[in-house]
């Protein structure tokens, strides 16, 4: 077998190996973070949802539930986050590009969408109690519709750590040249500098 063909054979492999990855699996039943000593029914609970039942926020809001917020989650390739929508409010357009989300609408309805790699776009209408899935590292969005009702929806995903990508904040609340995006999206400079600066954090 020539070197190329075995280079090559490697090379194929390496690459179906890294679009295979997900969170790494662990050797052991579960991770204990660094510097904790003791493990009690403790570590395995977490509290962050009760936030939840305390009330209605008046902007969108998620809570989260991953190996940040929960470490007993590392290793694990699970997480949660709850998404609360005041009426009227959206969760902009954004990826996860480490798992795909199932949400599953509790209270109220929402309009959801994403797109695919081929730029068709896929929306739903959700009422209390559908499930919508959103493909691994796709841009998606959720939007509360009627500006009166709140509505709450519960993400799983496939990953303890499953990263948010915000295509709003990234774009506009970061270093790249204006000139850059003012040319991408075929605009000027005197606009982009307008959307920055609703991004200014």
């Amino acid at each position: 077998m020539s070197l190329k063909l075995l280079t090559l054979i490697i090379s194929a492999l390496a690459i179906v190996e890294i679009t295979m990855a997900g969170d790494p699996d662990i050797l052991t039943d579960y991770v204990v973070p660094q510097g904790v000593s003791y493990v009690d029914g403790n570590f395995f609970t977490y509290t962050g949802f009760c936030a939840i039942l305390a009330g209605q926020p008046t902007a969108f809001k998620v809570t989260k539930a991953s190996m940040v917020e929960f470490p007993a989650l590392n290793g694990q390739s699970v997480s949660y986050a709850a998404l609360q929508f005041p009426g009227g409010s959206v969760n902009p357009p954004h990826t996860h590009p480490r798992s795909a989300e199932l949400l599953l609408v509790g209270q109220g309805s929402l309009q959801v969408g994403f797109m695919d790699t081929t730029d068709k776009l896929y929306t739903q209408k959700l009422q209390e109690g559908d499930m919508f899935i959103f493909p691994k590292g796709l841009e998606h969005y959720q939007y509360n519709a009627d500006p009166k009702q709140y509505a709450l929806a519960i993400s799983a995903f496939g990953s303890a750590n499953a990263g948010t990508v915000s295509i709003p904040s990234t774009l506009f609340n970061t270093s790249i040249d204006d000139n850059v995006l003012a040319l991408a999206f075929k605009t000027n400079v005197a606009t982009i500098r307008t959307l920055k600066k609703s991004f200014t954090y």
